[in-house]
């Protein structure tokens, strides 16, 4: 049998085919990614759109997936398509209206905004909306089908077993680690971060804090008057930024984090609190995103209102004051994760709702 051959065969049993419209990696690409890597084992799949795909050969083209959905399967059932973009919408209302795809259209939304008529108007023409959160179903023109959240991959966000130890192997200096990770920028609310260490920072000599991530060129005044105020306050060597790092430098310091930060003003989701409770490091977040559903206040750490630099202090000296209740945050964190938040729970229930829809 040649390639082609093969090809057709595996075609005619794909029940689910994804969205994958981006060429720029996102964190909607990598959401996409790490779901379908445990979906393919519940359901026969290919992705519309060969970007960053760890097998291009479960890669089709719009044309292909025409071609392929002018039928439904063998049993009689639609295949499912699957957006998370609005333009995959589109892409979507143009195979069934335009070419007569024989498929059941699913949009996953993240956004916490409300949408323009256009997006409205492609959301009503989908067989079922799904929202990854409480926050952002409010932000939807009707009640959607199903409130899924994101999950992580637990195994590559996993603790380490000695805090101490693995933090001072990774060379920032000081006995534990506390930091705040994503794009350097005043909406991430690193600046919240950096003055609520400057001002507690001297009470805790143990620790040392980093601030990770790429600094763009339209953010570095922001963070060069950051440094400033660290210079001046003699804390250089105690406030680190390390500038973008791989991606397969991130997680070790997860698992070596004691307190990990999220200060945005807004978000989609935001995965990192997820990547640091799954380490088992404690959390301080902001009302953004869906961390308020996540983090359970005082228990796997605290939610702060959005832009509160007061209330950013008085929750990161509480956090520093107890070493102990710090680690039990972080232990409860990662109980959470595995119980609610795996990827492997978020792509079973995908799953159950895409096989639901006939």
């Amino acid at each position: 049998m040649d390639h082609g051959e093969a090809n057709v065969s595996r075609d005619t049993q794909v029940e689910l085919i994804l969205g994958n419209s981006n060429s720029n990696f996102s964190g909607v690409t990598s959401t996409m990614l790490q779901v379908m890597s445990y979906q393919q084992k519940l359901i026969n799949l290919r992705v519309m759109g060969p970007h960053y795909l760890p097998d291009e050969s479960q890669a089709m083209t719009f044309w292909q997936v025409a071609k392929m959905c002018r039928k439904p399967l063998k049993n009689g059932r639609y295949r499912v398509f699957h957006a998370r973009r609005v333009d995959e919408m589109i892409q979507a209302v143009i195979l069934k209206y335009v070419f007569g795809a024989k498929i059941k259209m699913v949009f996953s939304s993240a956004a916490q905004r409300f949408r323009s008529g256009s997006t409205l108007w492609l959301t009503r023409q989908m067989d079922a909306v799904v929202a990854i959160s409480k926050a952002s179903a409010k932000y939807l023109a009707e009640p959607p089908d199903a409130i899924i959240p994101h999950g992580i991959q637990i195994e590559n966000f996993a603790p380490a077993e000695n805090k101490e130890q693995a933090w001072q192997a990774l060379g920032y200096g000081g006995k534990y680690g506390i930091g705040i990770l994503g794009r350097v920028r005043k909406q991430k609310g690193v600046h919240l971060f950096v003055e609520a260490c400057i001002e507690i920072l001297p009470k805790y000599p143990d620790y040392t804090a980093v601030v990770v991530g790429a600094i763009s060129a339209s953010h570095q005044e922001f963070v060069d008057g950051l440094k400033a105020k660290i210079d001046k306050a003699g804390l250089s060597e105690r406030i680190v930024f390390t500038g973008e790092l791989p991606f397969e430098r991130i997680p070790p310091i997860f698992s070596a984090l004691s307190m990990v930060s999220a200060l945005s003003d807004n978000e989609g989701f935001g995965l990192t609190v997820l990547e640091a409770m799954s380490c088992s490091a404690a959390v301080l977040a902001t009302q953004a995103g869906a961390w308020e559903e996540i983090i359970r206040e005082d228990i796997d750490g605290h939610v702060v209102p959005v832009n509160d630099l007061s209330a950013v202090t008085a929750k990161m000296n509480s956090l520093l004051s107890d070493p102990v209740a710090l680690k039990q945050k972080g232990l409860a964190g990662r109980t959470r994760v595995l119980g609610h938040y795996t990827v492997e729970r978020e792509a079973k229930a995908l799953v159950d709702l895409f096989k639901g829809l006939q």
